[in-house]
């Protein structure tokens, strides 16, 4: 039977197939974006990549209407240390239109979230004003992980690479990433588990100077404490803070001392 991970896929290779005959050559950059793994392994308090996130195969629609130029400029004024954008449509109502615009809103690190699965959408990715990338080792063979990695490193973006159990972080460690995100929900069920922070930072290889990034299910402060108390240096927040009434309180409600304990 067929996860949600793998019609995902199924339906992203069509999209591939389009992408190919359309222009993705690279623009000059916007604006020069600081380093998002600087800026998190620097940091003292826990970061929040806020993601701006219309509708999910999970939840079905969060905020469809939502105008991502604004989202992402409440995001900014709040203080996050990146903003995330779908750029998937056929489940996440995305593109790279909404990506586009915000790069042209915002000075900080711009994460292009998607299934990459070609280059051919990290060419888009950089077109549309990304400086991050997400790879899901998932979604991936350890051949590709090794070639799309080195693609985008090569293209001058950062990459987040994203696992879910130990045998995916050793894939990530082979490939030498440094900014690791762990995703608390499985992509094949949907389910979500911050067990799964845990789990992962309990074997997580902080001396390398590598970055671990909680992704999924952080709803509150004490979530956010949680994910800081093990090692997370950054959570990755869509639903919580696109369903919030008040951007700025929720966002800085998840910025926590690392180690647990709220500023």
């Amino acid at each position: 039977m067929a996860t949600i991970l793998d019609k995902i896929l199924a339906e992203k290779k069509k999209q591939i197939e389009i992408m190919l005959t359309q222009d993705s050559s690279i623009l000059e950059e916007r604006v020069t974006r600081p380093s998002l793994f600087d800026h998190l392994y620097k940091s003292e308090q826990l970061q929040i990549i806020s993601e701006i996130k219309r509708a999910s195969p999970s939840k079905g629609l969060i905020a469809e209407s939502v105008n991502p130029v604004e989202q992402a400029i409440s995001y900014y004024e709040a203080g996050a240390a990146c903003i995330s954008v779908l750029t998937d449509t056929p489940f996440f109502k995305g593109s790279f239109e909404d990506l586009a615009s915000v790069a042209d809103a915002v000075p900080i690190p711009l994460l292009c979230k998607d299934f990459i699965i070609h280059p051919v959408q990290i060419d888009q990715a950089k077109h549309a004003g990304a400086s991050v990338i997400l790879l899901i080792v998932a979604a991936l063979s350890k051949e590709e992980l090794k070639d799309l990695y080195a693609y985008a490193f090569d293209a001058g973006l950062e990459v987040l690479v994203e696992v879910h159990d130990a045998n995916e972080l050793e894939s990530a460690l082979k490939v030498g990433a440094k900014l690791i995100g762990v995703n608390n929900r499985d992509l094949r069920t949907f389910d979500v588990d911050l067990k799964r922070t845990e789990e992962i930072a309990a074997i997580f290889p902080f001396h390398e100077e590598r970055v671990l990034i909680s992704e999924s299910g952080i709803w509150k402060t004490e979530d956010a404490e949680r994910v800081a108390r093990v090692g997370a240096r950054g959570v990755l927040v869509g639903e919580s803070l696109m369903r919030s009434g008040n951007v700025g309180n929720a966002l800085q409600a998840l910025q926590v001392e690392l180690g647990g304990i709220t500023k």
